[in-house]
């Protein structure tokens, strides 16, 4: 049998860093979404106060497989 997935982005922010980052958005995503099944990170970016990182951002996509009928 094949799967057909859809893909969504998500943007996953965090004080402890990118692992936290998308965790929190993959965790967010599955509360309202079944079948999650991959995800890949598109973009990092970060806030700097004072010379040291304060806040991190992650663009991932996620692909979900789409159920059959």
């Amino acid at each position: 049998m094949s799967n057909v997935y859809k893909k969504i982005e998500l943007v996953g922010s965090s004080r402890d860093g990118v692992d936290d980052a998308i965790r929190r958005a993959i965790h967010k995503a599955g509360e309202t979404m079944r079948n999650l099944d991959w995800f890949e990170v598109k973009e990092i970016r970060g806030w700097i106060q004072d010379g040291e990182p304060q806040h991190t951002q992650v663009t991932l996509q996620v692909g979900f497989r789409l159920e059959d009928d």
